[in-house]
């Protein structure tokens, strides 16, 4: 696990947590985004933790450039201490897999890099939703989800509002192997990579109001 944020003691912070558990390494920090590259051909991390303010290269457009290689490349959790932060929508959109609040607990934050080395996503706060509340409405756009069938539509919607598998399948009565297989298919219709760039999708189109 690596880091890239411009505040040299949240790093070392992050290094000795992350050191002092037998099951995860830590093998650097940059901090400037323009360094980024460097540190992941250098050290090869698995998880990348992201800052979106940087010198040189913010981390936004830093993991849009790092994940648009599509090789090889590191899973990006991004960091903010803005909740509402705009720039976080285009991190998920480009790939990021996971959203932590900078001020999270250190059990929190192992959690989240656990879950994304193994495949999973993770968002904090604990409502997905809370990611678009204060950011400034947009046009509706049904037409960009014109391809699922309407309960797919409603499944979409649950989970960009941050409901789990189980909320989802209580609200919308259906099992939970049916809103996992709607999800796929949602995922695939519209080409995305995981639940968190539904959140981004339902926010670009202004489908949350």
């Amino acid at each position: 696990m690596a880091i890239a944020d411009d505040e040299r003691l949240f790093c070392s912070g992050i290094g000795m947590l992350v050191g002092s558990q037998s099951d995860l390494e830590f093998v650097g920090a940059v901090h400037r985004g323009d360094e980024v590259r460097g540190l992941v051909d250098d050290a090869r991390p698995d998880v990348l933790l992201m800052d979106v303010r940087m010198p040189g290269l913010d981390g936004v457009s830093a993991t849009e450039a790092l994940l648009g290689e599509g090789v090889d490349r590191p899973r990006v959790i991004v960091l903010t201490t803005h909740r509402g932060e705009i720039a976080v929508q285009r991190a998920l959109r480009a790939g990021a897999r996971g959203f932590l609040m900078k001020d999270g607990t250190p059990e929190l934050l192992l959690a989240a890099i656990r879950t994304v080395h193994d495949g999973g996503t993770v968002v904090a706060p604990a409502e997905p939703g809370s990611l678009v509340r204060d950011i400034p409405d947009r046009p509706r756009d049904d037409a960009s989800i014109a391809a699922l069938s309407r309960r797919e539509r409603d499944v979409y919607l649950l989970a960009a509002r941050g409901r789990s598998n189980a909320e989802i399948a209580a609200e919308a009565f259906i099992s939970e192997t049916t809103v996992k297989s709607h999800v796929s298919s949602v995922l695939a219709k519209l080409g995305l990579a995981s639940r968190l760039q539904i959140v981004a999708h339902a926010w670009e189109h202004g489908l949350l109001g």
